[in-house]
């Protein structure tokens, strides 16, 4: 039952374009108790589906800038390559550190958009009051 559940919200999070991937690998390490090895090699073989399902949307959708699309997935394949290579030799204690970076460097973002929106909407409100 967990599977269906995991499945359902890593792929909305995934549809909406927020990488679902990294939602399923917490998921799979805290939950389920998987490697972050496993949990990470899961989420490729789930990445797929979704992925195609997504790309079709949005090129029915017309929402993507095709050659930027393919320069991107280009080096982005070599980089899988690059990174696939350097997790393998990783210890499994150590991938976890390193997702961990990875997740606080995300929500640093996250944070310090929602801060860069609120300060906007400040400015647009002074303005209006003049």
């Amino acid at each position: 039952m967990l599977e269906i559940l995991f499945g359902i919200i890593a792929g909305i999070i995934t549809g909406l374009g927020m990488g679902g991937g990294t939602i399923l690998i917490l998921l799979l390490s805290l939950f389920y108790g998987l490697e972050q090895h496993i949990a990470q090699a899961t989420n490729l073989i789930f990445f797929v589906p979704t992925s195609l399902a997504a790309i079709w949307m949005n090129l029915k959708q017309n929402n993507v800038d095709r050659k930027l699309a393919k320069n991107i997935a280009i080096f982005g394949v070599m980089g899988a390559i690059i990174g696939s290579i350097i997790a393998e030799k990783l210890e499994d204690n150590m991938l976890k550190k390193c997702f961990a970076v990875f997740i606080f460097i995300i929500a640093l973002h996250e944070l310090y958009g929602i801060y860069q929106t609120i300060k906007m909407k400040k400015r647009l409100h002074k303005i209006q009051k003049k």
